[in-house]
């Protein structure tokens, strides 16, 4: 395993917070201005879909790309270019003059979004072990979980200051401002010494090493489906919002606060299990409130054929703890499986979770959000799927789960061999 150090900057789990946010506000923070955009650019709503389109294609073909990279100059250049560039994109779209232009910034935001997301959660992993680090990624976590929530509110309250230019000239001020405060406060976590060489071949095969890992894909499958369930509900909120609860547009926090609610008390359980609670029991208690949030939406759905405040949405508080409670730990493990690796890895899961959140609101989600038990039959598929991907890792691995995140010198030699791929 790579040496870590014992403490990090205090700074750190806000920095990496922050670059986590840019996602949600990138896509969140846009949509109260796009009857603006129509009207200056006029276009219709089915082209107006395509500036969030244009930022997940983008974002998810260069997830691929954005670990593997920092695995060979480091996490701290990618990180300051990434947010450079978005920020460079964000002014190209505040000043575009055709809606062409303001696709392909969008479009460009997209190619550096992920870098701080998917090198912070190596940065992560290389500057902390154990318990320690599942704390270090529950209070990111926590912090982030605020961004969808907040992100409309700000975009809607900018409209009338600077109306949508208003927008990206925020998102460039804020990312100029977080690429000088990683340049300050960030510390680089992958030394020269342990870098590995980007390029086609090497990235391919170290993609395919990935792949014969014999646990690397069942903790893909349970990391990656972790968070699909719920988000097949925040995917439908239009739809649940002002069709089945047949409210207005201010009705939208009556399904966003439980989720986030349960977001945020998840990460803080998350955080406070570290180090008291084996791995195996915080991830398989994850999924077991998991599994009771899906039961209680299906016989609410039952009961309430026509879905009722507050007990139609309560559900989602539960889904929201037990995803949190289980994700950290999954990254951690998964980051484990190949120590030298790790931007690679986070790039991989990175993309298999954006594929899967893009086929849950692009398919999924206009088939199932006509009525709420059908949302909670496909919630509920989507999580059975996760436990499934867990059950699947105990049956493989013999090692005891807290040993797979220790860094102490007694488990070394078993560390050593789990690492690489059998």
């Amino acid at each position: 395993m790579n040496p870590a150090p014992r403490t990090v900057r205090r700074s750190l789990p806000w920095l990496l917070a922050a670059l986590s946010m840019i996602g949600p506000f990138s896509i969140d923070a846009v949509f109260p201005a796009f009857p603006l955009v129509g009207a200056r650019f006029g276009v219709d709503a089915a082209a107006l879909q395509q500036l969030v389109s244009v930022y997940l294609v983008t974002y998810a073909a260069m997830s691929l790309f954005h670990g593997a990279i920092s695995d060979a100059i480091g996490r701290k250049p990618v990180m300051v270019a990434g947010m450079l560039v978005y920020a460079l994109a964000s002014v190209g779209a505040a000043t575009s003059t055709s809606f062409a232009m303001l696709l392909a910034c969008r479009g460009l935001q997209g190619l550096c979004a992920g870098a701080g997301l998917v090198v912070g959660r190596a940065v992560i992993r290389d500057s902390l072990e154990g318990p320690a680090a599942q704390r270090l990624m529950s209070q990111v976590m926590m912090i982030f979980g605020v961004a969808p929530v907040i992100a409309p509110m700000i975009g809607a309250l900018l409209l009338p200051l600077g109306g949508w230019h208003g927008i990206f000239w925020l998102l460039a001020g804020f990312t100029l401002l977080l690429a000088l405060a990683l340049q300050l406060f960030l510390d680089e976590t992958h030394p020269p010494a342990q870098r590995t060489r980007f390029a086609p071949r090497p990235l391919l095969a170290g993609y395919a090493s990935f792949g014969r890992d014999r646990l690397f894909w069942p903790l893909l499958v349970s990391s990656s489906v972790n968070f699909a369930g719920l988000f097949l509900y925040i995917a439908s909120a239009p739809r649940i919002v002002r069709e089945l609860l047949q409210l207005s547009a201010q009705g939208f926090p009556w399904l966003f606060l439980p989720v986030v609610s349960g977001l945020i008390g998840g990460a803080w359980l998350s955080g406070r299990m570290a180090g008291r609670r084996s791995a195996k029991f915080t991830v398989s208690l994850g999924y077991a409130v998991m599994l009771l949030a899906c039961a209680a939406h299906l016989l609410l759905a039952l009961l309430l054929p026509a879905p009722r405040l507050p007990w139609s949405m309560l559900p989602l508080i539960l889904h929201g703890i037990g995803v949190q409670l289980a994700f950290p730990t999954l990254t951690l493990l998964l980051l484990d499986r190949f120590p030298h690796h790790r931007g690679g890895i986070s790039s991989v899961q990175a993309f298999a979770s954006l594929l899967l959140c893009s086929f849950v609101a692009g398919v999924m989600s206009p088939l199932l959000s006509a009525s709420m038990l059908h949302l909670a039959l496909g919630a509920s598929g989507l999580t059975l799927a996760g436990v499934l991907g867990w059950w699947r890792y105990h049956r493989i691995t013999r090692q005891p789960l807290d040993q797979l995140l220790a860094g102490t010198d007694t488990v070394a030699a078993m560390q050593a061999e789990i690492a690489e791929p059998r």
